[in-house]
């Protein structure tokens, strides 16, 4: 018999940016021509800096530097029925040419086709994060959250 019963789970900061260390797509949220959009990018978790590349010139990359953006990742598992969602807001800055180089020997980003060469490392230090683990009802078996109120 299925479980009817969906869970959620409010997840602590901590949480969020483990989470997010796990995944290697997300989406930025940025202002380009007074009109909202969303992008994917691949990007990496540095301390409590979201980190992605642009290419210079770019629509993206004006858009992002010394901006206010909105970061998102997620997973979900069809045969568990489980997933989770994290959602950041943060200033975006250009690293400098020398810590990027240093960063980008550390801290492996994939790069889209066609932007290996001549792309600028971006960070977004994160101020708001926000996040949930879910199950879906009738999806999976039950699952305990940790931490969730019984």
């Amino acid at each position: 018999m299925a479980d009817n019963q969906s869970d959620v789970t409010i997840l602590t900061r901590a949480e969020c940016l483990r989470l997010l260390a796990q995944a290697s797509i997300g989406r930025i949220g940025a202002c380009i021509g007074a009109l909202p959009v969303i992008l994917p990018v691949h990007f990496a978790i540095y301390g409590e800096s979201v980190l992605f590349r642009t290419i210079p010139g770019t629509k993206l990359d004006a858009a992002t530097i010394g901006a206010v953006v909105a970061f998102q990742a997620d997973a979900y598992e069809p045969l568990g029925g489980t997933g989770w969602s994290v959602l950041l807001q943060g200033v975006a800055s250009a690293v400098s040419d020398e810590e990027g180089n240093t960063l980008a020997r550390s801290v492996p980003i994939r790069s889209w086709v066609g932007m290996e060469s001549k792309n600028r490392l971006v960070r977004i230090g994160v101020a708001n994060v926000s996040g949930r683990q879910f199950r879906i009802a009738g999806e999976g078996p039950p699952v305990e959250f940790p931490g969730a109120p019984r």
